[in-house]
């Protein structure tokens, strides 16, 4: 299944999100150790396109815990960046084939 993950961060957290940006990189990279594998994401912003607000990503995860698993292990998360975690699934329809993932080899635990 598809899962939409929207992360919305604690307001003037830009110097923690930058100490664990590396390894919230490997996270998706990792698909969070096979969690989930994460087809696009990127970090949502206020409307001057720079100022973090959170971040968002398209999930392939096997159940909603899975995706939600992925999201609470998040280095953001776990640093106590994250405010709020939205999980929402996509559509059966949702053409992911179109999409180059940003997990690579990807085994779903």
């Amino acid at each position: 299944m598809y899962w939409l993950m929207i992360c919305r961060h604690k307001p003037g957290m830009t110097e923690l999100r930058e100490q664990h940006r590396e390894a919230h990189r490997q996270h998706v990279a990792t698909g969070g150790g096979g969690l989930a594998r994460v087809l696009t994401g990127s970090a949502l912003t206020q409307d001057d396109a720079e100022t973090p607000l959170g971040n968002f990503g398209i999930l392939e995860a096997p159940s909603r815990e899975a995706a939600q698993a992925f999201a609470e292990n998040d280095p953001f998360a776990r640093a106590g960046l994250v405010e709020s975690i939205e999980i929402t699934a996509l559509a059966s329809r949702f053409q992911a084939h179109r999409i180059d993932p940003m997990t690579r080899d990807f085994t779903p635990r």
